[in-house]
């Protein structure tokens, strides 16, 4: 499968929004509750990166030919001065076939040219996600927290991975 990684455009809002919406939808059946995940919408989640990326958040999306995953990056929100990976999500219908890695290595070589270290979090539940982060040269660091979504009715147990950048 050719691929390329580009960066994200305003125009690709809508393809986000969409792959944000059904990535979440398989990788956080059981993990989260039903109703939160059935109620997500595509359209609030196009609106939202859509501002992200009129407001030059570092965005990069794979296609294969279309538009089929993103990632989001940029400064450490909550600590020294690292990078930060936000956000990695494929459309479920091409996991597995190496585009992760292709846009997660895109993704560590533009944060390294501008911080020597980078962390993300990781949902405590996710053993897909902690598996791949964990081939990917990420390790537990011992960061924890609790992040409350949709209004406060669901709390989100997350673990922190940090890495040296390239």
């Amino acid at each position: 499968m050719t691929a390329v990684v580009r960066p994200a455009t305003e125009a690709d809002a809508g393809a986000i929004g969409e792959i944000h919406v059904r990535s979440w939808q398989a990788a956080y059946d059981g993990l989260m509750p039903a109703e939160f995940l059935a109620r997500i919408s595509v359209g609030s989640r196009t609106a939202g990166w859509a501002r992200t990326l009129r407001d030059g958040g570092r965005v990069l999306v794979v296609e294969a030919p279309q538009v089929v995953g993103f990632a989001a990056f940029g400064p450490r929100r909550d600590g020294p001065d690292e990078g930060e990976l936000y956000a990695i999500y494929l459309h479920p219908e091409v996991w597995s076939r190496g585009l992760g890695r292709l846009l997660h290595e895109q993704v560590l070589t533009s944060l390294a040219e501008s911080w020597p270290a980078a962390v993300l979090w990781v949902l405590a539940t996710n053993e897909r996600a902690k598996t791949f982060y964990e081939r990917a040269g990420w390790s537990l660091d011992g960061g924890t927290r609790t992040e409350t979504i949709d209004g406060g009715a669901v709390s989100l147990e997350e673990l922190r991975f940090s890495r040296p950048l390239p």
